[in-house]
């Protein structure tokens, strides 16, 4: 079989990655029993390829049309889902999944909370200036994704918490005591709520509603934990990550029985137009966040102005 690398952002709070969309594909590729090495890539941040998943001159990053896990169906690598993609009610459920529980979750970690989850996961290897500001500003633009205004806040707040604690119920019910959630065998729907879950239960703080909403469900803990002791705490080679932090040189470490293979792949990978933008935006990734700081630093503080005056004007 190929040996595959995932790349993905940064691990911390005691998972693999502590990405919501890394950590769906990590648990798919495991459930698919698809070898692969965990790299990191702590240059980009904000990059939406990240992740992505690598072979030689194969790779397949996170904003292709359909994303990495249909790539991988798509290209005959790991397809758990084709007896259930017929299904309605697993169409239904997986939907939900991927809003209803995937909302209050990007909620709580840029909006909900006081943002020391996503700062961790995301932006803590960045100089503190670029961070902040990195953080700031996907936080207005979740605000702007979940139609959150000065007005709407509480009514929309109430809104993703009601369908998030709906989702955990109809996710319990539907569970009981199975190991998996249709058919007692994976599909990617337990990979994407599997990672949603291990991040509401050890990622996010403990005054989260969120975290607490799901705790009031004991057998959705239990699955999380259970399935994250056997293919995250077992130990097996894959969970073992390196480091790299220049993704124009994005392939794997590999021990000296592969390495002869690294140099007929190396040279090819750079020539190609993805491992160029890459080249090009190490350039000048400092210098465009920088220049960013600024402009949306006096962005802030007259937003900042305005949401005091309006507050004032609420509590009169």
């Amino acid at each position: 079989m190929e040996d595959y690398t995932l790349v993905a952002r940064k691990s911390c709070f005691g998972l693999p990655t502590a990405c919501p969309s890394c950590l769906t594909v990590y648990f798919y590729l495991k459930f698919a029993k698809v070898p692969f090495r965990l790299d990191f890539n702590l240059t980009y941040p904000d990059s939406d390829k990240i992740p992505y998943i690598e072979s030689g001159e194969y790779v397949i990053y996170n904003n292709e049309k359909g994303g990495i896990i249909e790539r991988l169906k798509e290209d005959r690598i790991a397809d758990l889902d084709t007896e259930f993609h017929t299904i309605p009610e697993w169409i239904s459920t997986k939907a939900m999944i991927s809003s209803w529980i995937s909302d209050a979750l990007t909620y709580e970690l840029w909006v909900g909370t006081d943002g020391c989850s996503a700062k961790e996961i995301y932006y803590s290897d960045l100089p503190w200036p670029i961070g902040k500001i990195l953080f700031y500003k996907k936080f207005y633009t979740v605000k702007q994704q979940l139609g959150i205004t000065n007005d709407s806040a509480e009514k929309v707040e109430e809104h993703i918490y009601r369908r998030a604690s709906l989702a955990f119920g109809a996710l319990s019910r539907r569970l009981e005591e199975q190991k998996f959630l249709f058919e007692d065998r994976p599909s990617s729907l337990d990979a994407v709520f599997l990672g949603q879950a291990l991040i509401t239960l050890q990622a996010l703080p403990e005054t989260s509603v969120l975290q607490s909403k799901l705790l009031e469900h004991e057998n959705l803990v239990k699955y999380a934990d259970r399935l994250k002791v056997e293919f995250v705490d077992s130990g097996s080679p894959s969970s073992v990550p390196n480091f790299h932090r220049n993704s124009s040189s994005a392939a794997p470490r590999r021990g000296p029985s592969n390495s002869s293979s690294k140099p007929k792949s190396k040279p090819k990978r750079e020539e190609t137009k993805e491992e160029k933008s890459f080249k090009r935006r190490a350039r000048y990734f400092l210098t465009a966040q920088l220049v960013s700081v600024v402009l949306f630093v006096t962005l802030l503080s007259r937003v900042d102005e305005a949401d005091v005056e309006v507050d004032d004007g609420e509590y009169e």
